[in-house]
């Protein structure tokens, strides 16, 4: 898998826009429970698209395209710091799998390879939060060693969330 990443502030190439639009579509029971998007079975590339450019005018967000096989397989958005400036710790904000290639290592794969990207900044832990109604994503994330470390709404949606942690150097 190649990780590279959408470049801040050009627009999205049509084609690549098709693919992170199909991407998107494919979980439609993700967003139906996120509410990101108006409609979860219908979601249109201008959405896509507003949705990345906003998520990049923050500063230190970054967007990870994860491709196999010259394929569009993720994408990750990552958040090198925090608002809250006594949160020491960089945050994957949202990880998506296409999922017609669910089950098959790819989010396994990108999570290690964001959490090294971390360790390689000299960064000692991540965080990121599940939304409390998304039991199938808690499972995924506590299977890779995440721990709860607490409860909140997010800042964007005020959504009720787990918030985990994984120390990325062995230590709590």
């Amino acid at each position: 898998m190649i990780l590279e990443a959408l470049a801040p502030g050009h627009d999205i190439p049509v084609a690549l826009l098709g693919e992170l639009t199909s991407l998107y579509a494919s979980h439609h029971e993700f967003f139906s429970l996120s509410g990101d998007f108006p409609d979860a079975h219908d979601i249109r590339p201008e959405q896509v698209a507003a949705a990345l450019t906003e998520e990049m005018a923050h500063p230190g967000v970054e967007v990870l395209l994860a491709r196999s096989a010259g394929r569009l397989a993720g994408v990750v958005i990552t958040l090198a710091h925090h608002p809250d400036p006594t949160d020491p710790d960089p945050w994957i904000g949202l990880l998506i799998v296409d999922a017609r290639e669910q089950r098959k290592g790819y989010g396994r794969e990108l999570v290690a390879l964001v959490e090294e990207r971390f360790r390689r900044t000299g960064r000692d832990a991540v965080r990121l939060a599940v939304l409390d109604n998304n039991p199938r994503g808690l499972a995924f994330w506590t299977a890779l060693g995440y721990e709860t470390i607490g409860h909140r709404e997010d800042l964007q949606l005020g959504r009720p969330c787990a918030v985990l942690r994984k120390a990325l150097n062995g230590r709590t």
